[in-house]
């Protein structure tokens, strides 16, 4: 396996707080992690992971929806955005909106998003609620490449936690996320060390 000279580059999309953001900015910061965000681009104004950007040195942009036509129109400026840093792979981390297909496929096979269920169980919104109602004793995260679907593409990598009788929405969600902070800078370094490979729905990890 040929070493990368260069970090891979790395864009992340947030719409909100940004914890995973700050999970990846703390793992770039680590010596020989072969990663490093060079742009965080939010939809939101006054999202905070903005503000983790730039406590991290880290370029913050915010494209306002409003600015353009449709989703597509604004998606395209998603990606220009993203080519002009010279961008790798994007990472998703409480992006908030659905993209459409000018994205998916300008970023095909080098965008990934967390999701906090082990997928394909309770895609979309309030995985924790659907989790709880349905008893599972087993709920987690699960990092996966972007499709066209919702929370539908090929699955990296997943990490499971146990759900307790007692478990809200609140506690269960801390416990994943927890997770999510552990594996989702891990699969960028697999991605980066070159380990990653995908045939159709299967993904493969190299030693």
């Amino acid at each position: 396996m040929s070493r990368r000279l260069e970090p891979l580059r790395v864009g992340v999309l947030a719409s909100g707080r940004g914890s995973n953001l700050q999970a990846i900015l703390d793992a770039c910061r680590t010596p020989g992690y072969p990663a490093r965000v060079v742009v965080v681009i939010s939809d939101r104004e006054r999202a905070a992971a903005l503000d983790r950007a730039r406590a991290a040195g880290v370029e913050a942009l915010w494209l306002n929806p409003k600015d353009f036509g449709d989703r597509e129109a604004f998606d395209l400026a998603l990606v220009r955005a993203l080519e002009a840093r010279r961008v790798e792979l994007t990472a998703h981390a409480g992006y908030m909106r659905i993209l459409s297909p000018a994205y998916i496929q300008a970023f095909a096979g080098r965008a990934l998003n967390v999701h906090p269920s082990l997928l394909p169980a309770f895609p979309g919104l309030h995985p924790h609620r659907q989790a709880l109602a349905h008893g599972v004793k087993v709920s987690g995260a699960t990092v996966h490449f972007t499709d066209e679907g919702v929370d539908t593409g090929p699955i990296v990598a997943q990490a499971s936690v146990p759900v307790h009788d007692d478990d809200t929405e609140d506690t269960l969600a801390a416990r994943v996320l927890a997770e999510e902070h552990r594996l989702y800078p891990d699969v960028i370094r697999w991605i980066a060390e070159g380990r990653v490979s995908v045939r159709g729905r299967i993904v493969t990890v190299a030693p």
